[in-house]
């Protein structure tokens, strides 16, 4: 194999041999490097060598790419290679897989550097609506709302009275970061809260505590909040009360002031509602989120959609059944307004408030009136099953759980009981016209 002094001039003369697919041009200041040129033109310089017996052969580049110097330099270090016992092609793939793994390692780097920089700053108020966003799909309008209120920024304009908004309980927490929601920062937070609004306070704190579970439950914001934040001393010994209002609920003696004065109310949708939520006993969002489809007026029966069991049908009593023929059809509401974004009753607080104000009667919650159709049912003796299915709890004994469920029939001839008593007491004197279809007020 002839060898020549490569220079610049010979590696641009060189060409293939005609009647060949390529052609060899070896150097003889480098062992091993070689020129090759190919039939249509193309050339590179390669390296050849044997290893352990064998032919290897080695691409280097083209002229246009590397000088002769670097070329030859190139040579030789494959040579030492080689004279290493080693596969240059697999040592040059075992730098590539380095060099590969380096770049993958920096940029791993980056990028956690990156999200412990943004775990740092992240705060209560970034997390929240991606995390009611992520439930929506499962959870209740009621819920939805609740999570949207507790952190509202509140000072715009009330709809209904005069002044602002107030701030939703966790607005102060909002610009909170999640690495320092620590048991002392809830506690203090919780502390504050309670002072003013005890109720709200153990609302929100609750929504709180599951909105941290699900965080943990996230590879992205997992302990970012402080492991027990929630169930921290601090945290319990601020914990407002679990305890029933003392009083919260209606004594038989005071059943005819309250009905009178509801009664009298101007709004005839909150009056209606107010008084089917004693009546039935239900809880005040599965009464307000009633459609005309839930009430059968042919069988006598409500179909209300439960937060325990889902959903459950109870009697259509016959006063509540005049109650809600009487009612404008305004949309698919039951008990609709004609103001609210929804058409859907909004807030019947107020004007329960006033009516209890004109009654002469103690503050009484709209969760207080569910409380009072559970007590007042007693006077009638009429089952705790039968009270318990009505008000939609879960049932409480094995028994109960397992074995009875009443017919609608069966409910209805307590629930009517409860109802006529209710009004007996109330002093009003209702009649129903054709009992089963149709029913109106007595003169």
């Amino acid at each position: 194999m002839a060898k020549v002094k490569f220079t610049a001039g010979r590696v641009a003369a060189f060409k293939c041999e005609d009647g060949k697919s390529q052609s060899f041009l070896w150097d003889s200041e480098a062992p091993g490097l070689g020129l090759r040129s190919t039939a249509n033109g193309a050339k590179s310089y390669m390296f050849q060598a044997k290893l352990n017996g064998q032919a290897i052969r080695v691409t280097i580049g083209a002229p246009g790419t590397w000088s002769i110097l670097e070329a030859q330099a190139e040579a030789r270090r494959l040579k030492v290679i080689i004279d290493n016992g080693q596969d240059p092609r697999q040592v040059k793939s075992a730098g590539l897989e380095a060099e590969q793994a380096a770049r993958d390692a920096r940029q791993a780097a980056v990028e956690a550097k990156h999200i412990q920089d943004r775990h740092e700053t992240l705060t209560l108020g970034m997390v929240w609506p991606l995390y009611v966003e992520s439930r929506r799909k499962r959870w209740s309008e009621w819920h939805i709302r609740d999570h949207e209120n507790v952190v509202r920024a509140g000072g715009v304009q009330k709809v209904r009275g005069k002044g602002l908004t107030e701030p939703g309980p966790l607005a102060s927490l909002l610009d909170v970061r999640l690495s320092d929601l620590t048991g002392k920062h809830i506690g203090a937070w919780l502390a504050k809260e309670a002072e003013t609004r005890p109720t709200q306070a153990a609302l929100s704190f609750r929504l709180l505590s599951v909105f941290v579970n699900w965080c943990e439950s996230q590879a992205e914001y997992a302990g970012l909040v402080p492991a027990g934040a929630c169930k921290a001393q601090q945290v319990r010994d601020e914990m407002p009360s679990k305890n029933a209002k003392e009083g919260d609920s209606l004594q038989r003696e005071q059943l005819a002031p309250w009905f009178k004065a509801v009664r009298e109310m101007g709004n005839a949708v909150q009056s209606a509602y107010l008084q089917a939520l004693l009546l039935t006993g239900a809880r005040r969002r599965e009464l307000a989120a009633l459609r005309w489809e839930d009430v059968d007026f042919q069988w006598l029966s409500i179909t209300i959609r439960d937060k325990v069991e889902g959903e459950r049908t109870i009697p259509l009593c016959p006063y509540v059944a005049h109650l809600l023929a009487a009612l404008p059809r305004r949309n698919e509401w039951v008990f609709s307004s004609p103001t609210s974004a929804n058409g859907q009753l909004a807030e019947p607080t107020p004007g329960h408030k006033r009516a209890l104000i004109a009654a002469g009667l103690p503050d009484l919650t709209l969760h207080g009136l569910r409380r009072s159709f559970g007590s007042l049912a007693e006077w009638t003796e009429t089952p705790a099953g039968v009270v318990a299915q009505v008000m939609g709890h879960k049932p409480s004994a094995i028994a109960e759980k397992h074995y009875r469920r009443r017919p609608l029939d069966l409910l209805r001839m307590w629930h009517v009981k409860i109802e006529g008593w209710m009004l007996e007491q109330a002093g009003i004197d209702f009649v129903p016209v054709t009992p089963g279809l149709r029913v109106v007020a007595a003169a």
